[in-house]
């Protein structure tokens, strides 16, 4: 994607204008930015696909001033009557099973995957909606059917209503207020207020990002490389010099030092927290599953990543779905490639070389890339 290509989706801004304006700076309303836009699948499909184990959904349902909160699965018996007002159907990852949805979240890669997440639906009948809340990350918010208004503001009191199974704004002040219609998109930065309330039926599309906390990040890395040093075992505690000790319990200061200078080793390795980290940020999410293939590669096939894959790359390493390989060379530019387009046309499948043509063929029975014929051959 070109960053310096004005974009109707953000309302005549470059990606690279709007990430220096707005990313994390300000809202950012955009009528029409999807002309045309239409549901990534019929409310029909969507409830079937909510009560399917291995999807994310929430169905929440406001009655009387009170507040449910169902997880899923959401078999269809289970949802309200569609006569019924102020219930919300929401579907995260619906780019992991709707082509459309994973399109629709593909025009959002001027943002780099690594901070990319998923694609989750609101669907919502008259008067819908989860209350005024904020998020810890960026999120578009993207109309696609009926309408929905939207208020939003700062907020000073980040404090939540007690007793409640929700996290809703305890005092939540707006101080903008539209409504969306299909087509129409609004974006947010992170902890800014906002309550979105359904006109009549309405489906709503998020697009949200990943924003990791640094103490987790930092055990999801630290456990890939205590993983790694098994590799690289090291020396043994040894301690010749030791005296007799009245004060047992006492750790040995030596002991000590060996600990902080084994941890030093295994962080000062080269490129041991760039491997871990691309590791940690390409781990497929617990519900991903993908299905085995037994076929190989034929000759004038190219490939595609399935939609589930995730797939980054730093100077040195590709990573795949929580897993990585050193690259260099030609076939480190060709894996760059596909990374980047998701896809790599026949002719440069040919030019990889054996190794990196091997781990392709892995790829491909594991099901994470799928063979793509070339535009001759269809």
């Amino acid at each position: 994607m070109d960053p310096d290509q004005a974009l109707p989706l953000l309302g005549g801004l470059t990606p690279r204008s709007f990430m220096r304006r707005h990313w994390h700076k300000a809202p950012l309303l955009v009528r029409q930015a999807l002309p045309g836009v239409a549901p990534p699948l019929p409310r029909a499909a969507l409830f079937a696909l909510a009560a399917q184990e291995g999807v994310e959904s929430r169905l929440v349902v406001r009655e009387a001033g009170r507040w449910r909160l169902r997880h899923g699965p959401t078999p269809r018996r289970a949802l309200p009557a569609l006569r019924s007002p102020g219930w919300t159907l929401l579907v995260q990852g619906l780019d992991l099973h709707v082509p459309a949805a994973h399109e629709l979240l593909a025009r959002f890669r001027f943002v780099p995957d690594a901070r990319l997440d998923d694609l989750m639906v609101s669907y919502a009948t008259e008067g819908g909606g989860v209350g005024p809340h904020l998020d810890s990350y960026d999120v578009f918010l993207i109309q696609v059917h009926g309408r929905r208004r939207w208020r939003i503001g700062r907020v000073a009191d980040e404090s939540f209503e007690p007793g409640l199974p929700l996290k809703i704004l305890r005092r939540f002040e707006p101080e903008q207020e539209w409504l969306l219609e299909p087509g129409d998109m609004l974006y947010l930065p992170p902890r800014w207020g906002h309550d979105g309330v359904a006109e009549g039926e309405c489906m709503t599309c998020s697009v949200g990002f990943r924003a990791p906390v640094a103490g987790e990040l930092a055990r999801e890395v630290l456990l890939r490389v205590a993983e790694a040093q098994e590799d690289h075992p090291g020396a043994r505690y040894a301690d010749p010099a030791q005296p007799a000790t009245d004060e047992p319990a006492e750790v040995p200061a030596a002991l000590q030092r060996f600990c902080a200078n084994a941890v030093s080793a295994a962080l000062g390795r080269a490129g041991v927290i760039e491997r871990a980290l691309g590791e940690v940020l390409t781990e497929p999410k617990p519900q991903v599953w993908f299905e085995p293939r037994g076929q190989a590669l034929r000759a004038g096939q190219g490939v595609s990543l399935d939609a589930r894959t995730r797939m980054l790359v730093d100077a040195r390493h590709v990573f795949v779905n929580g897993e990585s390989w050193r690259a260099a060379g030609g076939d480190a530019r060709l894996l760059r490639v596909l990374a980047h387009a998701r896809r790599l046309e026949p002719r440069d499948v040919a030019r990889l070389g054996a190794s990196a043509r091997a781990v392709l063929e892995d790829w491909l029975e594991a099901g994470w890339i799928h063979p793509q014929e070339s535009d001759a051959a269809r």
